[in-house]
């Protein structure tokens, strides 16, 4: 549709942080990444979509944040003084930081969907997409949304055994 091709015709570059299993660090990995690309002078976008843990809003200290809505859908939060850093995660749309999202798979898919074309994330030089441990739905629906964009590709955190 027009509003997905709108929203995501800004990002140059789109990077998923995958994993086959929880606890490895993915999302303190695509933390420290859009820091360091930040740093070099980049534009960045984090698209926090570990729905069922996302810690990346407590990381970057924005977790009491809300998101806005504007003409093409969702505003995200932008992180630190110089507001350099664009951050999308359901830790914002719930009441309490530490709930618990307990969903079956179309709606989990639905907002993964929506998060993809419902974000007005401007220009970005790198859109990171954090994604939840495993090789699940989530997974699958986020590639599908992506794919008429351009990725740059994927980062694969494991761990040494």
């Amino acid at each position: 549709t027009l509003a997905e091709r709108t929203n995501l015709a800004g990002v140059r570059h789109i990077l998923l942080v995958l994993s086959g299993k929880g606890g490895v660090g993915k999302s303190t990995l695509s933390t420290e990444l859009a820091l360091a690309l930040r740093n070099a002078g980049k534009r960045v976008g984090i698209l926090d979509v570990d729905l069922c843990g996302p810690s990346i809003p407590r990381m970057l200290r924005v977790q009491d944040s809300a998101v806005h809505q504007c003409d093409s859908g969702w505003v995200p939060v932008f992180v630190g003084q110089d507001k350099a850093i664009a951050l999308m995660s359901i830790g914002f749309l719930l009441e309490r930081p530490d709930d618990a999202v307990v969903w079956r798979g179309p709606k989990k898919n639905a907002l993964i969907k929506q998060f993809v074309s419902d974000v007005a994330w401007g220009d970005l030089d790198f859109l990171i997409v954090d994604t939840p441990p495993g090789t699940s739905d989530e997974h699958i629906s986020t590639v599908e949304a992506l794919r008429p964009y351009q990725l740059l590709g994927a980062i694969l955190v494991t761990t040494p055994q």
